[in-house]
């Protein structure tokens, strides 16, 4: 599979992912690791400063759908969230966030992944997360 191709549309046609700004920095079968930049609209506690939790639970959702994806093998594959829990720790810094995404199963309908959230220092955790995802392929 195209790793390129894929971080590509996962950036640009995706709207959502677009409107964040969300970048894929590595990709490959069965593991990514992606960013979102630090912008003030993020900000979900101006009083604390704090970066809002549901950008922490949609990076962490969106790494972990672009992991089981880029296991299964092919383009024309469909990944759609089932199940997604996250685990803060600490508040999300105003940076940059980092997500770091693994395969823990790959089955023929069903994929989960395993996903550590924190700001370029992968010892210090915003939050971990598991998503569990439905995975669609083609009829061979």
């Amino acid at each position: 599979m195209d790793d390129r191709r894929i971080a590509d549309f996962f950036e640009t046609e995706v709207p959502f992912n677009r409107l964040l700004g969300l970048r894929v920095i590595t990709i490959s079968a069965g593991t990514c690791t992606c960013l979102i930049p630090f912008r003030a609209e993020l900000v979900g506690d101006p009083l604390r400063p704090a970066l809002h939790g549901g950008l922490t639970s949609t990076l962490a959702d969106a790494a972990g759908g672009l992991a089981v994806y880029s296991a299964v093998g092919t383009l024309q594959a469909r990944v759609s969230t089932i199940d997604l829990r996250v685990d803060y720790y600490a508040p999300g810094e105003l940076r940059d966030l980092h997500a770091e995404a693994e395969v823990a199963r790959i089955g023929s309908r069903v994929g989960v992944a395993r996903v550590r959230l924190h700001h370029g220092d992968p010892g210090v955790l915003v939050a971990e997360a598991r998503g569990v995802y439905s995975v669609w392929r083609p009829e061979s």
